[in-house]
């Protein structure tokens, strides 16, 4: 389990979420991981979604070991649809509802458009895009059914401001900001919240997937060179947004380390 979250985060959230039901994607490390155990510690219950089994099933344990209910966890590639289906329909079996989404999953392709792997973008728009948007068409008929729910979807910096680096990447970022704010004007009148999380340089292992040698030693050293946020640091704005009351609803977080500038 990581580290734990402010006690003041998950004493203002434990009353409110106690009982929810919570789907977290990308969960096997990271942010999803780090919002995983926060929301469980803040009473949630909580299903996880990733490709890689044993770090969801040791996820599970830890959470369980510290005294919380354990998620439920479906091994899936939120790339696949049949996944997101079987992942949503196995955890309405097991709690009957869905009350929270936080589509996490992500990579992170950053590097030059010249010579850059298309290959490499397929898979961000896969995943960052169409990933998050099914996850977001498979929920929301359960959340509209019972007029609540919240979706939150972590998208970037580089969703507002774009780099030499990141067109690609901040072009799946953009689109996660224009889908996000399109669903909040459609379903707010239904009880349904949208919140964007837009993070800068956290560390996490998200600058491993970059394929470019050059842009990846070079961001590595940009985020070793400054006090970068950790996960934790998003899961707590994550809990803080889905903790609001229902009358309250937080478009959108922009979280930069003190020491980015950009």
């Amino acid at each position: 389990m990581t580290k734990s979250t402010s006690s003041a985060a998950i004493k203002t959230a434990n009353s409110v979420l106690k009982d929810k039901v919570a789907i977290v994607t990308g969960a096997s490390s990271g942010i999803g991981e780090a919002t995983a155990a926060a929301l469980a510690c803040a009473g949630a219950k909580v299903s996880l979604m990733a490709r890689r089994e044993d770090r969801l099933s040791a996820l599970c344990e830890s959470i369980e070991k510290e005294g919380f209910e354990k998620p439920i966890y479906f091994a899936s590639d939120v790339a696949k649809p049949a996944d997101i289906e079987r992942a949503v329909k196995g955890t309405v079996e097991k709690f009957g509802r869905i009350d929270i989404l936080i589509n996490n999953a992500g990579v992170m392709y950053l590097g030059p458009v010249e010579g850059a792997n298309i290959d490499d973008w397929k898979r961000m728009f896969d995943i960052n895009v169409l990933g998050l948007m099914n996850c977001t068409h498979a929920v929301l008929p359960h959340m509209i059914k019972n007029s609540t729910g919240h979706i939150v979807n972590v998208s970037s910096v580089s969703g507002k401001v774009v780099s030499a680096r990141s067109a690609a990447y901040s072009a799946t970022k953009f689109a996660v900001g224009a889908f996000s704010e399109g669903l909040r004007q459609e379903v707010s009148s239904k009880g349904v919240r949208v919140t964007v999380i837009q993070p800068g340089a956290v560390a996490t292992e998200l600058t491993d997937h970059i394929t470019d040698a050059a842009t990846q030693k070079s961001v590595k050293n940009w985020v070793a060179g400054m006090r970068a946020l950790s996960s934790e640091d998003i899961a707590n704005a994550i809990v803080y947004a889905v903790s609001q009351p229902p009358t309250v609803n937080v478009n959108e977080i922009t979280i930069r380390p003190t020491d980015q500038t950009f």
